[in-house]
């Protein structure tokens, strides 16, 4: 695990900065604490920060090829270089390191291009071919590693994060309104866009070739969930099983000390479980909760623990949400309010000083279907077809005047849930994560922006990057089409960055089995009806592993990581939220008005409504106008 960056020039007269490489590379040290290399040779620069997990001792980077006309840095690891060394060997290709990028070159020797394609593996890379002065960037099926680039001038900069940009001497700090526009609603920045207008995101699964100054784009995967798997279901049941425990057994290979993350859901739990059978050692296992016991999971995860025999550590969270802000956000680099980055964030820094790599649970939810909103959408459309004025004059106000239970997670508050069914009917089909989960609609964005930010922000629909997945997605029914948008929007946008930058701020590698290649191919081509149904999620994965997973746990609805932000808002956090939002110093008052947002402040604090997602929202914002103090352009 790494982090990397770099500089090519479309004149190959022209010589990099070394200096300024060097400068961009040290941003990157938390990702790469044990060693840095850089590659500097005309109009070509390559650095890495090194995170040692395999080969530690003759796998330092940049690395290249037997004649030093290929030079490489890669951020992740290549989970099927066990078998392409071999193959590649046999073909005449000699090694000099025991490393998994050294296969990179090699492969690229061979395929050229298409050597992505061939890899399986979290992965974000950089490969300068010198003799066709082609740089080659590309990023890993899912998004679980980040990269961004951007034009400048007459070259074209890259980084493992935005940071390592911004280092770049005489690089523009632009703050890009219409990006901070859909991420009020998406609780994120989406692909491509960053939160600065001159640095863009390389989307999942795609690569990008540089040459000569021209710059192309293109998608090397994608995932299809048609056609379904026929044959006897005991069978395919079966190979669900394999797929999953292999994808498992390859993400143990590690020259350090591993371990995993146990939330006590079902997901991170099976995890273990195949971890245990696979392993001699107890796995060592790492949960965080909060005090609010509502909130937490900490008992399953205890019982988890229990079952597999683990070394188990637990941590509390406290409500410590404004100190730890300012370091959140130098940590994203732009604005992310997935509040779940909170414990992470602790949960990373607890891990690290027992173990380098800790496996996860992460998407199981896109894959197999674990998200209530993929049922309730149903529920949705079956409400939207009540007449409207039915539903406005009696339904509607009868939903709305419900009470909100404030003090209960959203996944386990029917009441918040049916309040949101109002909403859910009058919104597109194709937006689930927005239908359900926006932090700002559309109508709030306009009633809090001043006038000048309306007119920056333009008319952009924050769900149109939702439609176009849902559209394109190659399946036949509206469940499918939803999971194909959750895992080209969702996962590569809130989930994965949470993880990936809170993991690498304490020099952690995460690993996610439920994300292997072939667990997202096999699973996307099983039948609807098997992942969901009316109140019941991910069914299939419950039948499979039946015997691996504690019943409580196996019967067990979605909990998910939720922080009880709406209390702490309402009691030790509100003051300084309140003067942070609205006091003298407040940046955020440049592009919002004061009303909406002391209302926001005024319903929580009263117990009226939970805004305590969208005040987290609006603090991050706040915070990185006041960390990185962009111009705004208005």
């Amino acid at each position: 695990m790494c982090g990397i960056c770099g500089q090519v020039h479309a004149d190959p007269k022209r010589q990099v900065d070394r200096a300024a490489l060097e400068r961009m590379n040290e941003t990157l040290r938390h990702r790469g604490p044990d060693s840095g290399g850089l590659y500097c040779r005309g109009p070509a620069g390559l650095a890495m920060r090194r995170l040692a997990v395999i080969d530690l001792e003759t796998g330092d980077q940049p690395m290249s090829n037997e004649d030093g006309t290929l030079w490489v840095v890669l951020n992740g690891e290549i989970y099927n270089y066990p078998k392409l060394r071999p193959w590649l060997e046999a073909a005449g290709h000699v090694f000099s390191s025991q490393a998994d990028t050294e296969v990179l070159l090699h492969l690229y020797e061979e395929h050229g291009p298409g050597c992505v394609s061939r890899l399986r593996g979290m992965f974000a890379f950089a490969l300068w071919d010198e003799r066709r002065r082609l740089l080659l960037l590309a990023r890993d099926r899912v998004g679980k590693k980040p990269l961004y680039y951007s034009r400048f001038r007459d070259s074209l900069l890259f980084g493992s994060e935005i940071k390592a940009l911004l280092a770049f001497p005489g690089f523009p700090r632009t703050a890009n309104l219409e990006a901070l526009h859909h991420y009020l609603t998406l609780q994120y920045v989406p692909d491509p866009l960053s939160a600065f207008k001159n640095v863009h995101k390389l989307p999942p699964a795609h690569r990008l070739i540089f040459k000569n100054g021209r710059l192309t784009i293109e998608r090397y995967w994608d995932l299809t969930y048609e056609p379904k798997w026929h044959g006897p279901a005991p069978e395919i049941k079966k190979r669900l099983r394999q797929v999953v425990t292999e994808a498992v057994r390859v993400r143990l290979i590690s020259d350090v000390p591993l371990g995993a993350h146990l939330s006590g859901g079902i997901d991170s739990t099976l995890i273990v479980g195949l971890m245990a059978r696979l392993t001699a050692a107890p796995v060592k296992t790492f949960s965080i909760g909060f005090k609010e016991e509502t909130f937490s999971e900490l008992a399953f995860a205890r019982l988890a623990a229990r079952t597999f025999g683990t070394e188990h550590h637990q941590f509390i969270l406290e409500p410590d949400v404004l100190a730890l802000l300012p370091a959140l956000v130098r940590c994203f680099d732009e604005p992310f309010a997935d509040p779940a980055a909170l414990p992470t964030w602790h949960l990373a820094r607890m891990t690290r000083p027992h173990v380098t790599v800790a496996l996860n649970g992460d998407g199981g939810d896109e894959a197999f279907g674990g998200y209530q909103r993929y049922y309730a959408d149903v529920l949705a459309d079956a409400y939207g077809l009540v007449p409207s004025r039915l539903r406005e004059e009696l339904f509607d106000p009868i939903l709305q005047a419900l009470p909100t239970g404030a003090d209960r997670p959203m996944e386990r508050n029917p009441i918040m849930a049916l309040r949101q069914l109002a909403a859910a009917a009058r919104m597109s089909h194709a937006a689930s994560v927005v239908r359900w989960g926006a932090y700002f609609t559309e109508a709030d964005k306009e009633a809090l922006y001043t006038p000048d930010m309306q007119r920056a922000a333009g008319q952009s629909d924050s769900a149109a990057f939702l439609k176009e997945s849902f559209e394109r997605a190659l399946a036949a029914t509206r469940l499918d089409r939803t999971l194909y948008t959750d895992v080209n929007n969702y996962l590569p946008g809130a989930l994965l960055p949470k993880v990936d930058r809170t993991t690498m701020a304490h020099g952690l590698e995460a690993r996610s089995p439920l994300l292997d290649q072939e667990v997202l191919s096999m699973a996307a081509r099983l039948p609807g009806r098997w992942k969901v149904r009316l109140n019941q999620t991910k069914r299939v994965l419950r039948e499979v592993f039946a015997d691996l997973v504690p019943r409580p746990i196996l019967k067990r609805g979605k909990f998910g990581f939720s922080v009880p932000l709406g209390q702490w808002f309402r009691g030790p956090l509100l003051e300084p939220a309140t003067d942070l939002l609205l006091g003298p110093q407040a940046r955020l008052l440049s592009l919002f008005r004061r009303e909406p947002v002391a209302r926001l402040l005024d319903e929580n604090r009263l117990g009226l409504e939970d805004h305590g997602k969208r005040i987290f929202a609006l603090l991050f914002l706040e915070v990185w106008l006041r960390e990185y103090s962009p111009s705004l352009d208005l």
